[in-house]
């Protein structure tokens, strides 16, 4: 039986707006953005493009969208993109690359850090003859599963990328996340990392605390070719600056914070520690990942005492801006309930 508020672990796209987050959405100034007439999309977008060190930006209504139109700008029919095995591009975007633009997703297997081996991409990528699909483009993602990428590997990894003639993007969906764990100023940590790719997506409604958008930034060509893809996918929003101001208000003051996730997730991980039945991956940033013989019989017990989680064949728990140490100590508390009923 649930002892309180609902602790909500399932991801950090389930954040509120924050009331100043909210008085910032109902003052903004709007227009059409279809238009180019919305000046508070229009101050996001250059806002998020000099912060990453690219020449343009554009406003999409999710991820998802912001990958696809990067792929579909960067790629043509009969193109191929290397993609991680476990990348959210390849799993969880419903095939659009492939549906909608006839690009081929040509998966590689992850290392243990989640990066895609140097060795795996340069084998990925395709001779250039009839037989084969052309590759054009290499998709990488920071963090991929909660882990970061490190500068050292994307520099490596872009390079290799660029020798063969490929093109690169980033899915930066939890871009800040990365950019907080690598340590110094986050701003310039998210700019270093973006400065390896030719495009980047970045998410305001996961972490950040948004409640809509994302954002895809990269040279004005690139963007805007992207943006005749949002249009055809219908994606072009007319007064959504009440979203970007909500967006604008998170990059002023929701990244930072980000490093209290991070050290939410690791309470918790050190909470769970000793858990017999239960494997706990030390976390990296604002996710932790368990393995159990029966997940879907936790996340019900855990439900049951007001603790939300996603597992079938793995466990995870998601930190985010409306989850605390008490609602941590709870969950904590809950899990460990549920091995000590077991064990009796």
């Amino acid at each position: 039986m649930s002892n309180g508020p609902v602790v909500d672990l399932r991801s950090d796209t389930v954040t509120r707006p924050t009331p100043t987050m909210r008085a910032a959405m109902a003052s903004a100034e709007v227009g059409d953005d279809v238009f180019g007439d919305d000046p508070t999309v229009n101050a996001l977008q250059a806002r998020i493009a000099a912060l990453l060190g690219k020449e343009a930006a554009i406003f999409v209504t999710s991820g998802t969208q912001g990958n696809l139109i990067a792929t579909l700008s960067h790629c043509a029919r009969g193109d191929e993109a290397i993609v991680g095995q476990h990348a959210h591009t390849y799993r969880y975007e419903a095939g659009g690359a492939a549906v909608l633009g006839s690009v081929q997703p040509q998966p590689v297997e992850h290392a243990a850090d989640g990066s895609l081996p140097l060795e795996s991409i340069a084998a990925a990528i395709k001779p250039r003859d009839a037989h084969y699909a052309r590759t054009r483009l290499l998709c990488l993602e920071n963090t991929i599963g909660g882990k970061v990428l490190g500068l050292d590997y994307l520099r490596a990894a872009t390079a290799l990328a660029r020798e063969r003639g490929l093109a690169t993007h980033l899915d930066g969906a939890r871009l800040f996340n990365a950019a907080v764990a690598l340590g110094g100023d986050p701003y310039e940590r998210a700019r270093e990392i973006a400065a390896h790719f030719d495009s980047v997506s970045v998410c305001f409604s996961k972490g950040l605390g948004a409640p809509v958008g994302s954002a895809l930034v990269g040279p004005r060509a690139l963007v805007d070719e992207a943006r005749r893809w949002r249009k055809m996918l219908g994606g072009g929003m007319r007064q959504a600056g009440v979203l970007a101001a909500a967006a604008l208000h998170a990059l002023d003051h929701h990244v930072r914070r980000l490093a209290d996730d991070h050290a939410l997730a690791r309470r918790f991980a050190e909470g769970l520690a000793g858990v017999a039945g239960l494997s706990v991956q030390p976390p990296q940033t604002n996710m932790v990942f368990a393995d159990t013989a029966d997940p879907p019989a936790l996340v019900k017990h855990l439900a049951a005492r007001g603790v939300l989680a996603t597992g079938y064949d793995r466990l995870r728990f998601v930190m985010h801006l409306d989850v605390d140490a008490a609602g941590i100590d709870r969950a904590v508390a809950a899990v460990r309930e549920h091995f000590e009923r077991k064990a009796a």
